[in-house]
């Protein structure tokens, strides 16, 4: 079975998206050059961070894809949402009860949708 281990986003930037996903994530890159840029997380999951205009094939433009991060409750999401806030990433959800959970939406320099949800105890 093939294990999904591992997001590259497209980015225009990826040292300016490195200061912005280090201080989210709260880690250190294993790799770091003016055209790309990689994270593994305590959880095994890589994220690269990969320059757009080198990547064949040509990356659609962002929008189509979210990066998700849970949290155990609502509580904890919502302790994110402020520590997001005050570190001055752009809000595009506020925190809402949604079918799936608690969660809210963050942006990423380049316009990657960042979700972070609870899920709920019955999910409709």
């Amino acid at each position: 079975m093939t294990t999904l281990n591992y997001i590259l986003l497209a980015v225009a930037d990826p040292l300016k998206s490195e200061t912005f996903y280090s201080r989210l994530l709260g880690v250190q890159p294993v790799e770091k050059a003016p055209t790309f840029v990689l994270y593994v997380l305590p959880n095994g999951i890589k994220l690269g961070l990969w320059i757009k205009d080198e990547m064949v094939p040509k990356p659609l433009p962002a929008g189509g894809v979210e990066v998700t991060f849970s949290e155990p409750d609502k509580s904890a999401v919502s302790a994110t949402y402020e520590t997001r806030k005050q570190r001055g990433v752009t809000i595009v959800q506020e925190p809402v009860d949604m079918g799936f959970g608690f969660t809210f939406a963050a942006q990423d320099p380049d316009g990657y949708i960042l979700r972070v949800f609870s899920r709920a105890e019955n999910p409709r």
